[in-house]
């Protein structure tokens, strides 16, 4: 087929961000330089998310069989693109101390945005398949970065390699399961799938049912390794741990918020929750998702495995309004879906960035007892964590606290009363792990812990944690806006 100017406009942010990975190519062939790298990142994300809030009224356009651009995937491009520039952002100060160059360390990020952003606005297999690869690939070696660095405080290359391990064969799954369905249907996009849900045996030749059945849970299987969702959330706290700050908190936050979109977008487009299995399936994933992650949360001493197994806990909580969107009518479940996720973007890369602040390549302030008295000697900082940590755990007038009020909403309208039970138990373990942190922060520190933030250099890594604050306290105390803007663009899934 022929693209015209007006299919490509669409398109504008994801070939804006493909355009400054170009660019970057060549800045780094012609002059290497940290601040002038991270700077190009910066402008050229920040452009593409204004063309992605500009295009966003109004828009609704499949570009190819491939690709759908409509206001959802707009809005979570914007999400993406906005997140990874705080992340740029926030790895300069990280990356400064590395013995080894840095510039390409952004050329992955970008690349990684573009594999987002294709996810997003998915609705084909084909592209489904591009932007996990284009993802997965570029996180491989963001993860192990470091490797050549002397002073590498974890073990990045044992993190990347079981990452990658791994992730191969959640893509086997997730191709195998997409191979059973083309065998079945002859089609690989996610709207004609639902034409067999609705069908059944009897009315398409040729489908069985229980072919279409395993190659749900295939793919389901493949999704939920990359969600880490219990039991394939083994990697996860490894992964968090070894990897450099940036890259775990680009995995835990985009990664993981592109594959959700996408999970819903086939779950919802395909009707895969009419098969009752599937439910039942997903209702124990969800379950032991929330008490391993909470539970295991419990036994760690090291803040990037806390956050690792809470991040387990959150998407086992997201689960539920997966769940609900077979048992009611309407967008409440999508909507809670979509605040959620924009909430848990905002908890994960404020938490993440006040590690990151106090961090380098060179040391990792990564223990607990690292932050002891941390509130007397950064006050400001320990505010920023505290407000993170407590909109994780649910607290009142915090993003977080609206975002699982409308999780509750959305399950009390589907009946799911033990998942729900499930998910106010889990919320109350959580808690615990999550004041162990603001309490290690309030007691006076016997000697100096050597958090200290560095000089000029941090400065726009406070101003992305002083912005995330604000907004995680806005969207807490007033959401109705961001609310009414969910609710217009929920109706595209």
């Amino acid at each position: 087929m022929n693209l015209t100017f007006s299919d490509l406009l669409p398109l504008l942010p994801l070939l804006l961000v493909t355009a400054t990975v170009v660019v970057l190519m060549l800045v780094i062939a012609i002059k290497r330089s940290h601040f002038i790298t991270c700077s190009v990142t910066v402008l050229g994300l920040l452009v593409a998310a204004i063309a992605a809030m500009v295009l966003l009224p109004g828009a609704n356009q499949q570009v190819t069989p491939l690709l759908i651009v409509d206001q959802y995937s707009l809005f979570f491009t914007l999400v993406t693109c906005v997140a990874a520039l705080f992340i740029s952002v926030m790895s300069y100060p990280y990356l400064l101390q590395l013995d080894d160059h840095a510039e390409e360390f952004y050329l992955l990020l970008a690349l990684a945005t573009i594999g987002a952003i294709v996810m997003v606005s998915s609705n084909h297999f084909i592209s489904a398949i591009l932007g996990i690869e284009t993802l997965s690939m570029s996180l491989y070696g963001m993860i192990a970065y470091p490797i050549h660095s002397k002073n590498a405080a974890k073990y990045p290359l044992e993190a990347s390699v079981k990452y990658l391990v791994l992730s191969a064969v959640s893509s086997g799954a997730l191709l195998f399961g997409m191979a059973l369905i083309y065998a079945q249907t002859g089609s690989l996009e996610f709207s004609g799938l639902a034409e067999v849900s609705a069908a059944g045996t009897g009315s398409l030749s040729g489908v069985n049912e229980s072919f279409y059945v395993v190659a749900l849970m295939l793919l389901s299987a493949g999704m939920a390794f990359k969600l880490s969702l219990a039991p394939f959330h083994i990697w996860t706290p490894d992964v968090y741990e070894g990897a450099p700050l940036p890259a775990t908190a680009f995995l835990a936050t985009i990664g993981k918020a592109a594959m959700f979109v996408l999970l819903l977008r086939y779950f919802v487009a395909a009707d895969a929750l009419s098969y009752e299995s599937v439910v039942s399936v997903f209702s124990l994933i969800a379950v032991l998702s929330i008490l391993a992650g909470n539970l295991l949360a419990l036994l760690q001493n090291s803040v990037k495995r806390i956050l690792a197994y809470s991040s387990i806990a959150h998407m086992g909580y997201l689960l539920i309004a997966l769940i609900a969107t077979n048992f009611i009518d309407g967008t409440i479940s999508v909507e809670a879906i979509t605040f959620y996720l924009l909430a848990y973007v905002i908890m994960s890369l404020g938490a993440f960035g006040v590690v990151s602040v106090v961090s380098s390549s060179a040391k990792e302030s990564d223990a607990v007892e690292d932050y002891t008295g941390l509130f007397w000697s950064n006050p400001w900082l320990a505010v920023i964590f505290t407000g993170m940590l407590l909109s994780l755990a649910g607290i009142p007038l915090t993003v977080g606290f609206i975002g699982k009020f409308y999780l509750l909403a959305a399950g009390v309208e589907s009946g799911l009363w033990v998942l729900l039970a499930v998910l106010v138990a889990g919320s109350g373990i959580g808690l615990y792990y999550y004041l162990r942190i603001v309490y290690r922060m309030l007691m006076p520190a016997a000697e100096s812990t050597g958090l200290r933030h560095r000089g000029s250099e941090s400065a726009g890594s406070f101003g992305i944690l002083l912005l995330l604050l604000f907004l995680l306290l806005l969207l807490g105390i007033y959401p109705a806006p961001v609310m009414s803007l969910i609710q217009s663009i929920s109706i595209f899934i």
